[in-house]
């Protein structure tokens, strides 16, 4: 088995991995941002001098931090692509953060039910006006909660992924961590796989070179200088006279 055949399955399992905080972010991120557009109190009231009359407040009003909320997941989205180590971390314990306060105030209406003095100040009722009822619409809050938890889910996933950041492969590292890498395995004797090839050439390397060749076979002394046509013998000496 090859070596980029080997490294895979672990790839698509880091891919996969990088993808599950991401979508659990959207879907929290749409489950806020539908909730905050729907009913969660409707309230009665009644002047004295005319008709009674019904006001509805949304999740933009009533739990006003909503929309914001849902926002926040948005920005967590791109920043889980930015960062890596501590700061993913502190962005997954942020998200924790926008799960708790989306979840907190729909629990509040479905277990306590509306409190009739905050919908009349949140309808804007003229003074002389009177609550004479507030209905609560559990749908929008359980939505709420539903997106909290799954907030919550992504922020483990966040925190859990910036663990193993540490280990990612070299696809994922920076091109002159790379780069050292490709250098290092093509100084050694297993044969490149194709990636180590690349990264070799990408490294100014040569992987496919082979050893310089051998000096002169051993035993071969220095070439005689040459001294004579015939090189038979040491060059004749000239007599004084």
């Amino acid at each position: 088995m090859t070596d980029a055949a080997a490294t895979e399955p672990a790839r698509r399992g880091s891919g996969a991995t990088a993808a599950l905080p991401v979508l659990l972010l959207a879907v929290a991120a749409l489950c806020l941002w539908a909730s905050s557009r729907m009913t969660w109190v409707q309230v009665d009231s009644q002047d004295g001098l005319g008709e009674a009359r019904s006001t509805t407040l949304g999740g933009g009003v009533w739990a006003a931090a909503t929309t914001p909320l849902a926002l926040t997941l948005i920005a967590a989205i791109a920043a889980s692509f930015a960062v890596r180590g501590w700061a993913l971390r502190v962005v997954g314990l942020l998200v924790a953060l926008v799960a708790v306060a989306a979840v907190v105030p729909a629990v509040s209406l479905l277990v306590g039910g509306a409190d009739e003095e905050k919908a009349g100040r949140l309808a804007e009722l003229p003074g002389r006006a009177e609550v004479t009822g507030a209905t609560t619409y559990p749908a929008p809050a359980l939505l709420a909660v539903f997106g909290g938890v799954v907030a919550l889910a992504a922020a483990i996933a966040l925190i859990r992924k910036a663990g193993r950041s540490a280990g990612l492969s070299s696809r994922y590292a920076a091109p002159a961590a790379r780069r050292e890498e490709a250098t290092r395995r093509g100084a050694s004797s297993q044969p490149p796989s194709q990636r180590v090839i690349w990264d070799a050439l990408d490294a100014g390397e040569d992987p496919t070179e082979d050893e310089p060749p051998a000096g002169p076979a051993s035993g071969t002394g220095p070439a005689e200088p040459n001294h004579g046509p015939d090189n038979d013998g040491p060059p004749p000496t000239e007599t004084r006279r």
